[in-house]
């Protein structure tokens, strides 16, 4: 599964406070970043919950 950042991202920083191992936060664009190029099947789940609860609909999840 693979996890992407939209130019939608409003750095509002959701996803990083739900799974900072996975979302983390670039200063200079101001938005998410993900660490991983495929997220590790035991972070699947949250990353899931954060492409759910994401608020401008910036995460997209690829399986």
């Amino acid at each position: 599964m693979r996890a992407i950042i939209t130019e939608n991202c409003m750095g509002d920083r959701n996803c990083n406070k739900l799974c900072e191992e996975v979302f983390g936060y670039d200063e200079d664009t101001l938005r998410a970043v993900v660490k991983y190029d495929v997220i590790p099947e035991d972070l699947e789940d949250i990353v899931r919950q954060a492409a759910a609860e994401c608020g401008a609909d910036a995460i997209i999840i690829e399986e």
